[in-house]
């Protein structure tokens, strides 16, 4: 339903998701696209979806317009090499404005605690 908006936007997401390792980029999305892809008039849907090692995280029990974002996404290669290289959230809201934002991944060798032992003698 909304796939062909998404796709719309993808050079410029794209764009973005290379410039949001850096800094935390916006994106405002022109609402008449979304309402015409939507079933009802008003759309008003907020959503955040989390991606690492190019997967979302959660998208079970997200709207259409979530899920369908994370499809065009995935199945372009160059966003998806991105998204396997870096983890994201992309955040949308009622004011159709997209944030993406590059998150800090711990890396499971520094999420374990370091011991030290002494010895005395």
């Amino acid at each position: 339903m909304y796939t062909q908006t998404w796709d719309k936007y993808l050079p410029v997401i794209r764009i973005l998701l290379k410039r949001a390792i850096t800094e935390d980029q916006i994106l405002q999305l022109n609402t008449s696209d979304f309402q015409k892809a939507a079933t009802v008039r008003k759309i008003g849907h907020k959503f955040t979806i989390g991606f690492r090692n190019g997967k979302s995280d959660n998208i079970v029990g997200l709207p259409d317009i979530a899920k369908n974002l994370s499809s065009v996404l995935l199945y372009d290669p160059a966003v998806k090499e991105l998204l396997r290289q870096n983890a994201y959230t992309i955040s949308f809201d009622a004011k159709c404005q997209l944030t993406l934002r590059k998150i800090a991944v711990q890396s499971p060798e520094a999420a374990m605690p370091v011991f030290e032992t002494s010895h005395t003698e």
